[in-house]
């Protein structure tokens, strides 16, 4: 009889592991994977092409219920896990459906951080994680006008953006003077913002909410200056927390997220842990690169295979928001001993900025022109010393390989 692997979690991290395994021993396991959507399992990334109306949801499936079926792995969707026993090696499911495990998987990401102001339960409140968020939003558009937008965020501008293609009229708020302040420095933000109010966009920055106006649904939203615009909607962009209750209450170590070793081994043997639920040496993670490296190494573990253990690297961030390609990568602020090279061309919709330190690259924003952005990263990862090149190295590869 096979040994028994339960997957808790229909996401992208648990699902990619599960395939990283499949590569490997595909018939070790009896696998049952239960999930909280009512759907197979699908590219999350992808909901804002959905909600701009560019693609569907069929567009956006990564495993059909038919794969499952195919792969030999029972899937429970919609029928969330409410409990694990260690000790028996039994989860159970909102059902009440008992499954046995012999090895476990816990990939149940994150949640939306909904910011608990008066009014935040209101009807026409949402967060912007699930294809039924992405539903209700489009259903919304189409016959109501307002939309409020909490978080300046990668997240929140592409809600923004396709807000704004449903043909709704869309106000961006955000708590700092600059949007997506984890991803770009203040003159590339800046830049951003012209870009995106000159298509219609309106914002308030450092705008703090203070409540959510309405009795039985949305009507407004007020700020701590007392501030007030109308909504019918709003959406709650202002990040994520990883999903740990679950584990929590099974007895697993959490800190901030579920505490995994190099192997994404969880203090339990017999549990792992992969993607945005999981803290490895004092790190979370909330982009694609580390989980699918996360997903590799603990496929191979499972597998009876693991000689690879995870490593965090620096990775960078390549972005598209509402047509405008940004790249970041390593540490652009800067500080003591730093230096800047900085070129920017306002009628090219052109701005970079590399941040040096011992002649060497440490960090880089780029906007409107990212191709070197893959060159910079290797510069930065490879320590390289910069200074035969110094002279083009903002020009990119091309020249700078010529000129040395």
């Amino acid at each position: 009889m096979k040994p028994a692997l339960v997957v808790i979690g229909n996401g992208m991290a648990g699902m990619r592991t599960v395939e990283e395994l499949h590569k490997l021993a595909p018939d070790m396991y009896d696998i049952t994977v239960f999930g909280a959507e009512p759907h197979g399992n699908y590219n999350r990334i992808l909901l804002s092409p959905v909600l701009a109306g560019e693609k569907s949801i069929d567009d956006i499936m990564l495993n059909t219920r038919e794969w499952y079926e195919q792969h030999n792995i029972t899937l429970h969707a919609g029928d969330p896990v409410t409990h694990i026993d260690r000790r028996q090696r039994i989860v159970r499911a909102r059902s009440g459906l008992e499954v046995r495990y012999d090895r476990l998987l816990i990939a149940t990401g994150s949640k939306p951080f909904i910011i608990p102001v008066p009014g935040h339960q209101l009807n026409g409140v949402l967060s912007f994680r699930y294809i039924q968020d992405v539903e209700k939003m489009l259903a919304m558009a189409r016959n109501h006008r307002n939309a409020v937008v909490i978080g300046g965020g990668l997240l929140g501008l592409e809600a923004a953006n396709g807000l704004q293609r449903q043909g709704m009229s869309v106000t961006v708020i955000h708590v700092t003077d600059t949007l997506m302040n984890q991803q770009l420095d203040k003159p590339a933000a800046l830049l951003l913002q012209k870009t995106l109010e000159a298509k219609g966009l309106r914002f308030m920055m450092g705008a703090q909410t203070e409540e959510i106006l309405g009795t039985d649904r949305v009507t407004g939203v007020r700020f701590k200056d007392g501030t007030e615009i109308p909504a019918d909607l709003v959406v709650m962009t202002a990040g994520v927390r990883p999903n740990i209750e679950l584990a929590k209450s099974a007895g697993l170590h959490c800190e901030r997220a579920i505490v995994v070793d190099d192997t994404l081994q969880t203090y339990d043997p017999r549990v792992y842990a992969v993607g945005e639920c999981v803290q490895h040496r004092s790190a979370t993670f909330g982009l694609v690169a580390p989980i699918w490296d996360q997903a590799r190494v603990c496929g191979a573990h499972l597998a009876g295979v693991g000689v690879r253990r995870y490593v965090q690297s620096t990775s960078p961030t390549r972005l598209k928001v509402t047509g405008v390609e940004l790249y970041s990568v390593g540490d652009f602020i800067g500080g003591e001993g730093s230096e800047d090279l900085v070129l920017r061309d306002a009628r090219r919709g052109v701005y970079k900025r590399l941040v040096l330190k011992d002649n060497r690259v440490t960090g880089a924003v780029l906007y409107g022109d990212v191709k070197d952005g893959p060159w910079y990263f290797n510069l930065i990862q490879n320590r390289s010393d910069i200074t035969p090149i110094r002279q083009t190295l903002l020009f990119g590869e091309a020249l700078s390989t010529r000129a040395a």
